[in-house]
């Protein structure tokens, strides 16, 4: 139990759903908040599962909607069944994804896993285009974990990789609205939490809302 209060402490203020609304305001105060808004993220170099040297912030979450987890390619537990929610969701988005939502899913162990490694669990899981796993240094994959809110706050545990905390991070990084959701949860529900910061979607309760919701 005090495990699960320290995962969830870790995820830091925000992450779990603390949601900044409205429109930015005027233009001096725009540009302050983007500012700020990029300073939580570094923009460390990653590179994609097909050996791409991009930006985090920069090319990746700039203005975007996106959905995150941390995994490994040998975590034999908790990964394979969050890796095959996430690929129902990557079916239900459809063409929103790579349009209106991105999904990036950064390895635990950067120092193994190197892009032919996540190109080779791409492969082996079937996932399909438009969803990008990532790896870079450790020390940069560490920092992206930390400003995610990826972390445990007691320091042994945190340090134990089987202890991760199987979380999906979600975020409409233009207006700062944030949320998370299990990884373990069921698809629909992580779709919902999608809509939910996704301001073009009028009906945040409906992953795939009927042609007659309007009715």
């Amino acid at each position: 139990m005090n495990t699960r209060r320290n995962l969830l402490g870790g995820l830091g203020v925000g992450a779990l759903g603390l949601l900044a609304l409205g429109a930015y305001g005027r233009t001096n105060e725009r540009e302050s908040r983007q500012r700020t808004l990029g300073d939580k993220f570094p923009n460390v170099p990653v590179f994609t599962h097909e050996g791409k040297k991009v930006s985090f912030y920069d090319d990746l979450i700039r203005g975007k909607v996106v959905v995150l987890n941390m995994m490994y390619t040998s975590c034999g537990n908790t990964c394979p069944t969050a890796t095959a929610n996430l690929r129902r969701v990557q079916q239900l988005l459809g063409d929103r994804l790579g349009r209106d939502v991105f999904m990036y899913s950064i390895t635990l162990q950067p120092e193994l896993d190197q892009p032919r490694h996540l190109k080779e669990y791409i492969d082996k899981f079937r996932i399909g285009p438009g969803w990008q796993f990532l790896t870079g240094t450790p020390e940069d994959i560490r920092a992206l974990r930390y400003s995610l809110g990826f972390y445990d706050v007691e320091p042994e545990v945190d340090r134990n990789q089987f202890t991760h905390t199987g979380m999906v991070r979600i975020g409409n990084e233009p207006i700062d609205r944030w949320t998370m959701a299990p990884a373990l949860t069921e698809p629909d529900h992580i779709m919902s939490a999608i809509n939910h910061v996704d301001l073009r979607v009028d009906h945040a309760a409906w992953p795939n809302p009927p042609k007659d919701a309007n009715a």
